[in-house]
């Protein structure tokens, strides 16, 4: 994949769109693996003397805005689990509440 910038390009849009797959998903371990190995082949993009011509911009736009997507579903999903976890404890303190007072039904 080393030698021609495009088809670098295109493998990190395939990964990118998987990574979004993924991220609906939330398996964020898997995301992370995919992220690093496409982080590896942009990595390979910045050592070359040469600029990127447009459709390589575009590719990286396209990219960027998959990315950007990702990341909020992400945190979309982070920001639910914490409220689930907040609304948990408050069920659990409400329990322990109701059960000191040695009211029954």
């Amino acid at each position: 994949m080393g030698g021609n910038p495009h088809a670098v390009l295109e493998r990190a849009l395939e990964i990118s769109l998987e990574l979004l797959g993924i991220a609906e998903h939330g398996d964020v371990q898997r995301t992370v693996h995919l992220d690093v190995e496409r982080r590896r082949l942009l990595d390979s993009l910045r050592i070359r003397p040469t600029a990127l011509d447009t459709d390589a911009r575009l590719l990286l736009q396209k990219i960027a805005h998959l990315n950007d997507q990702a990341i909020g579903l992400l945190e979309h999903r982070r920001r639910r689990t914490e409220r689930e976890i907040d609304m948990a404890g408050v069920g659990r303190r409400a329990v322990a509440a109701y059960s000191c007072t040695g009211l029954t039904r």
